[in-house]
């Protein structure tokens, strides 16, 4: 490609691969796709424009329709016209605060420290709530969620359940003199910080409020768990001191047709570390980005459970999806093994002919996506009192040059992974699911995150957030600073097949530092990150640019400003910017009432360390933000937005 793009900063470490592997990357794969590309369509920046000319088409393959369309055309700023967006998009901020278009309002619901019962303990604003008193609260960095209705009818678009993630925890904010020492009580509340909130919500004319209900809870990273699936709770690698506790790192998200919810344990490596000289990972451990120091959490100090050479299995008990009955606050949480061992960025769930499909991505550079596909229809395994998500098959995805792809499937016996090459059995390979995929010769990707199913058509779509281009042109930059999203088409459209055409969505960017880009110099974002289709159609899609590189000019990010929500409509090409974010915080995490006006939107980690506006600490918190309270003595928190239409319409309409 033409032009220099920003160098890419190796800060966050879901930005370093720990992939050693000689497969295929997806920027080989895209640069040899559009280099055929080129010769159809007579031009690199055709050939890479944001949005296709097929991107809505019904039935066309996505090679077939590659090879016969003109040009693609760039991706459309909002205007006049009779496309599913029909907001006026707000410009893009670098100002502490949440913006959403007008004629719309949005109120702050539950923001880190409510109390998840209004009878339950108070937020503090010094920090000063204990670890007991956290596990009743409301935890910290939401992420994705999910609402429940409550009621028939237009009941459950005023009642439900709120459900949600909370990814991981900022020290500095968490304890009031930060986490210069660490104790026992530190790493307790550290805990009850993360893991998943149901929360009962109500609204009372236009505003929401939480309710007292016997069904709120928290679910946290001290919880008492199990595990179903190929890996029991007695698998010899799971056996640690004491019983199996806790979700950590609970990134985005999924739910069942059957009423459950699921959180994805993503970057639960972190959490673990040692003082022991003498402690090395092992090959697994070292592909999953296991190392002595961990993410800086230095929890091990406090609490030998994290300790990886005193207690070497309790790392195996994360990395799992987990499913949590919302209804019922006796039931444990259930970490399903036949979904693998990776760092779940999501799992979205379809269904095919009553067989549930479900997708995931690998959040990190390099690394993979993948699907699971249940074994018979979802209702007769449930009715015989078997799990769906319990019984079926894991692929990973391989994208090839021309267009079409495979799902590459991992089950013990089959290809290479067999005993004579060193698995045991299936237990085995989804303990390992990483190296599994390696094996079988699955695509690396940059960071695959969130993944969505059109409502329209079952095409599936993936936020590809960044990543360092693996010396090639990643879809195709080399290094890919501003991400893309890519998507594909089963098979017959049927989410369980295991072949697949695919081709690129868009290539986020700015004009300004990147010719490649096509979008509309108004429309311009990067690191695309949270995704859905609501009902109508509509893509939302949240962005989570690294606060590294957030607002700076030498970074190429200076005119895409704070992290941003935006809306796309598949079927035109049209894009516009719907909401912007507090200066650090990342927009994750999206759900509607079932009647479509109301949407809940996740703000987390507001007020963080960044590059461009400093960073907080026990003297001075509110040094980044001071959002949502902006009391003078108090600090930044995440919070989950609820965003209504002034006139009661249809979000995005």
């Amino acid at each position: 490609m033409s032009g220099q793009l920003p160098v890419f900063p190796e800060i966050d470490p879901d930005d370093v691969s720990s992939n050693p592997s000689g497969n295929r990357t997806f920027g080989e794969v895209a640069a040899r796709r559009l280099s055929r590309r080129d010769a159809l369509l007579g031009g690199t920046a055709a050939a890479a424009a944001g949005f296709l000319a097929a991107a809505g088409a019904g039935t066309a393959s996505a090679a077939t329709a590659t090879a016969a369309a003109p040009a693609a055309a760039p991706a459309r700023h909002g205007g006049g016209g009779r496309g599913l967006l029909g907001f006026a998009p707000v410009p893009t901020s670098t100002d502490d605060a949440l913006t959403v278009p007008d004629g719309y309002v949005a109120q702050v619901l539950i923001p880190w420290g409510t109390p998840v019962r209004p009878s339950g303990p108070a937020w503090r604003p010094d920090a000063g709530n204990t670890a007991d008193e956290q596990a009743q609260q409301v935890g910290m960095n939401h992420d994705g969620m999910h609402y429940f209705p409550l009621g028939r009818g237009s009941e459950g678009s005023r009642r439900g359940l709120l459900v949600l993630n909370h990814e991981y925890i900022d020290q500095e904010l968490l304890f009031p003199d930060g986490p210069a020492e660490m104790t026992p009580e530190k790493v307790a509340k550290a805990l009850a910080a993360h893991g998943v909130s149901v929360v009962e919500i109500e609204r009372r004319g236009d505003t929401w409020r939480v309710a007292e209900s016997r069904r709120a809870r928290r679910i946290t990273g001290s919880t008492p768990v199990t595990f179903s699936g190929p890996v029991r709770a007695d698998h010899p690698a799971l056996r640690a001191d004491g019983p199996p506790l806790g979700t950590l790192n609970n990134c985005s998200n999924g739910w069942t047709p059957w009423g459950t919810y699921l959180t994805c344990e993503e970057n639960w490596n972190n959490y673990f570390g040692t003082t022991d000289p003498d402690w090395e990972p092992t090959a697994s451990q070292a592909r999953y980005g296991v190392s002595r120091g961990g993410g800086g959490f230095r929890w091990h100090l406090a609490d030998p459970r994290f300790d990886l050479a005193a207690n070497p299995n309790e790392i195996n008990r994360f990395g799992w999806v987990v499913e949590i009955d919302p209804e019922n606050p006796r039931a444990k949480p259930v970490k399903r093994t036949a979904l693998g061992r990776v760092k779940h960025e999501g799992c979205t769930v379809t269904e095919s002919r009553g067989r549930i499909v479900a997708y995931t991505g690998d959040d990190q550079d390099g690394d993979y996506i993948y699907k699971f596909v249940g074994q018979g229809n979802w209702r007769v395994q449930r009715a015989l009192g078997r799990s769906p998500l319990d019984h079926g098959t894991l692929y990973a995805a391989r994208f090839d040059d021309d267009g079409t792809g495979t799902w590459l499937p991992l089950e013990h016996g089959r290809g290479p992974l067999t005993r004579s090459n060193g698995w045991a059995d299936q237990a085995d390979v989804l303990l390992r699911t990483r190296e599994a995929a390696d094996a079988v010769g699955a695509t690396r990707m940059d960071r695959p995150e969130w993944i969505s199913v059109n409502p329209d058509n079952q095409d599936v779509y993936c936020t590809l957030t960044n990543g360092s281009g693996w010396g090639s042109a990643v879809s195709p930059r080399t290094p890919n600073p501003y991400g893309h999203i890519v998507r594909w088409t089963e098979h017959r459209r049927d989410n369980a097949a295991t072949t697949f055409e695919w081709d690129l969505f868009l290539l986020a960017g700015d004009p300004a530092h990147d010719p490649e880009t096509t979008l509309d110099a108004r429309d311009v974002f990067g690191s695309p990150d949270g995704l859905a289709f609501d009902a109508d159609g509509r893509l939302w899609i949240q962005t989570d640019v690294s606060n590294s590189t957030q607002n700076l000019p030498e970074r190429g990010h200076e005119n895409i400003g704070n992290n941003q929500m935006l809306a796309a409509d598949p079927r035109t090409g049209e894009i516009r910017r719907f909401l912007t974010g507090p200066r650090g915080a990342e927009i994750s995490g999206i759900t509607f009432t079932p009647d479509r006006r109301t949407m809940f939107v996740n703000v987390q980690h507001p007020g963080e360390a960044t590059a461009a506006w400093g960073a907080p600490g026990p003297d001075d918190p509110r040094a980044v933000s001071n959002w949502p309270d902006f009391a003078p003595d108090g600090r930044p928190r995440s919070a989950t937005v609820a965003v209504r239409r002034r006139d009661g319409g249809v979000i995005g309409a």
